[in-house]
């Protein structure tokens, strides 16, 4: 059965991927640097300074998807023991208070941009600005914060829940042979 993708999740999956992509990146710097260092003393220039602002920028945009999907690790023991009505109030309440703290990241980061720019913060090597990276950053939260408040307000006004999200779609068995290895 062919499901019909909604803009909020074609915006979500783009946001997984860049930050997928960017961690792939990281990793690939990471390997070839090393590789250039031991195999042939030449390092790639920068790599630690690219690496950790890539990295940065990649665990953001990531975080703009837990926003929306809440795809973390949680302990629900408390919450099973819930009323539906109960459960809903304090998903509200988990949401806001990430929504708060996302903000005053946001917030903080974005200062951060607004400081850099001027200030000409750049890498060892090959002297590329911080501030780019930074506001790729800023950016990611501020994906992060359109996605909560996106998941708040499916949370308060059609009452959703995660579990609807953490479900994966199993397909039918369709030869009659057992799946299992």
């Amino acid at each position: 059965m062919q499901h019909r993708r909604s803009v909020t999740d074609t915006i979500v999956l783009f946001v997984e991927r860049v930050a997928a992509v960017l961690l792939g990146l990281v990793t690939l710097l990471i390997f070839v640097s090393a590789i250039g260092r031991y195999a042939f003393a030449m390092p790639v220039p920068d790599a630690f300074d690219l690496s950790r602002l890539l990295l940065a920028v990649a665990v953001i945009w990531g975080f703009a998807s837990l926003g929306f999907r809440g795809n973390h690790i949680k302990v629900d023991l408390l919450v099973a023991l819930m009323g539906p009505r109960t459960r809903r109030i304090l998903d509200a309440l988990a949401w806001c208070i990430l929504w708060l703290f996302t903000a005053a990241m946001a917030w903080k980061i974005g200062g951060r941009v607004l400081s850099q720019i001027p200030g000409g913060e750049v890498t060892m090597d090959l002297r590329l600005p911080h501030w780019p990276f930074l506001l790729v950053v800023f950016l990611g939260l501020i994906g992060a914060l359109v996605l909560t408040a996106l998941r708040i307000w499916r949370v308060v006004v059609r009452g959703e829940s995660l579990e609807s999200h953490e479900q994966t779609e199993i397909p039918e068995n369709t030869g009659g042979q057992n799946d299992r290895a």
